[in-house]
């Protein structure tokens, strides 16, 4: 029984890490809706903007995304949010957009 209750706790640690990140060129609209703090508008935005072209980096998701600026960006990666492997506080200093 023991064993049957720890490969369940380890089995639903493991899914919670591969929901953890996050690829914002690849995430579905579901898995965008079910981020803390984006809705069905800043999913439809992310959705609209990458199928022009991938993200590059987050100063690019901040400036072709509108609802996505350093707060939010910050919350994102928070919460497993990747942009080509990185996550925001992982970005380059002097890549910050210019405001």
């Amino acid at each position: 029984m023991i064993k049957k209750i720890a490969t369940a706790v380890a089995t639903l640690m493991l899914a919670g890490i591969a929901w953890a990140q996050v690829d914002l060129n690849k995430a579905t609209e579901i898995e965008l809706d079910g981020l803390k703090g984006v809705g069905p508008t800043l999913t439809r935005e992310v959705m609209t903007e990458r199928k022009k072209a991938p993200f590059r980096d987050w100063p690019d998701v901040m400036q072709r995304v509108k609802g996505i600026g350093p707060k939010k960006a910050a919350s994102l990666s928070e919460q497993g949010v990747r942009v080509q492997g990185q996550g925001y506080a992982q970005a380059p200093a002097s890549a910050a957009p210019r405001r």
